[in-house]
């Protein structure tokens, strides 16, 4: 008595029995998850790529701003102004006053 498999003329079973599928089953699966190359891994290393690639550019930006400040420092009217505006430094005969309103939307540092 021999007995017949029931699946062996379905078309799915003709394709998972080859084992050229399988090998290719198995590569794919191996490279999306479990290679130290995987997709995934490429998916986090791009968005670290991204966000570096924008802290750059936030950098340089910034750098051009102080390119900019340094080269109007170098007047000494400017050097002045900034430190009068920045750090409240004033001349031996002036005095300075600070008025604070009330309706100030500038708030203070405790």
């Amino acid at each position: 008595m021999k007995f017949k498999n029931p699946y062996k003329d379905k078309k799915w079973f003709k394709f998972l029995g080859n084992k050229y599928v399988w090998v290719l089953l198995f590569f794919v699966i191996w490279m999306l998850f479990l290679d130290n190359y995987s997709y995934f891994d490429h998916r986090f290393l791009d968005g670290q790529i991204n966000e570096l690639k924008d802290n750059k550019k936030y950098y340089q930006e910034e750098i051009k701003k102080d390119q900019e400040q340094i080269k109007q420092l170098k007047n000494p009217e400017q050097i002045e102004k900034y430190a009068r505006e920045k750090y409240f430094m004033k001349k031996d005969s002036e005095d300075i006053y600070i008025i604070h309103f009330e309706g100030d939307t500038i708030q203070e540092k405790e």
